[in-house]
């Protein structure tokens, strides 16, 4: 049994070189919520050195907001934003001798394209367009994940261990109680159920079917890095292989294993 662990990279919160040590999968910030050029380029290098999946982090141009809200903006906006910003995140990881793997959008981008397909198609037509060996992270039974099969990319289906879920299999809204847990040992446990079980308790008590695949890692808490060393630690115990390799193999150009 395997499953990939990414985490959310140069977004300025300290502890990424670590966490790198962590996970398989890095998603790095292209600058228009937080990062830019050098944190890029640092992030780039570390994954290519600890041997994790470099995956770009495209969000809304909207910095003061770290790109947590809701913009309407026209699809082909959403297409050109996409293609600049993983323009950007593909040349700095070619000059430093590694590749992009993987696309998840991040905050409000995400969450949108998780219930609207319009905006789903707009930005996987980008990353089809840009380079169809990628792979295209969103949130397990989303409409991204949708469109991202339609498209014929390859998509991975993502699970928030520390995230509250709705019946619907959406996240509990940030504003909202529940929306983030801190009991650690429950979310360790309620991580095992995700991987084995492939399901998750909602808010409201009822079970909701997952196709767990990457499970991301949030680094901008107070224990975020202790965190995900007992996490790590826990899925060793259980014989849980923590791997990247299907997705990396697909943008090397390698045919994964079904």
């Amino acid at each position: 049994m395997e499953v990939d662990l990414n985490a959310d990279l140069g977004e300025g919160c300290g502890n990424d070189e670590a966490l790198l040590e962590l996970v398989s999968s890095a998603n790095i910030a292209c600058g228009w919520h937080a990062g830019g050029p050098s944190i890029m380029r640092q992030s780039v290098r570390w994954a290519i050195e600890k041997g994790v999946a470099i995956g770009a982090h495209p969000s809304f141009n909207d910095p003061e907001n770290f790109g947590r809200a809701e913009l309407a903006l026209p699809p082909s906006d959403v297409y050109s934003g996409m293609l600049y910003q993983l323009g950007a995140l593909a040349a700095i990881a070619h000059a430093e001798g590694g590749k992009v793997a993987h696309v998840k959008p991040h905050g409000a981008l995400y969450n949108m394209a998780a219930r609207d397909i319009t905006l789903a198609n707009a930005i996987v037509a980008a990353v089809r367009d840009f380079d169809p060996s990628l792979a295209v992270f969103g949130l397990a039974n989303s409409r991204l994940i949708e469109a991202a099969r339609r498209a014929g990319l390859l998509a991975i289906e993502e699970v928030f261990a520390d995230r509250g879920y709705l019946s619907d299999g959406s996240l509990v809204p940030r504003k909202l109680p529940g929306a983030l847990l801190e009991d650690e040992e429950a979310v360790l446990e309620r991580t095992l159920v995700m991987i084995r079980d492939k399901r998750v308790r909602s808010v409201d008590g009822q079970w909701v079917m997952l196709n767990t695949q990457t499970i991301c890692l949030h680094g901008d808490g107070p224990h975020a890095l202790e965190f995900a060393r007992r996490i790590r630690a826990r899925l060793a115990n259980e014989g849980i292989r923590v791997d990247a390799a299907r997705h990396v193999a697909m943008a090397v150009g390698c045919a994964p294993d079904a």
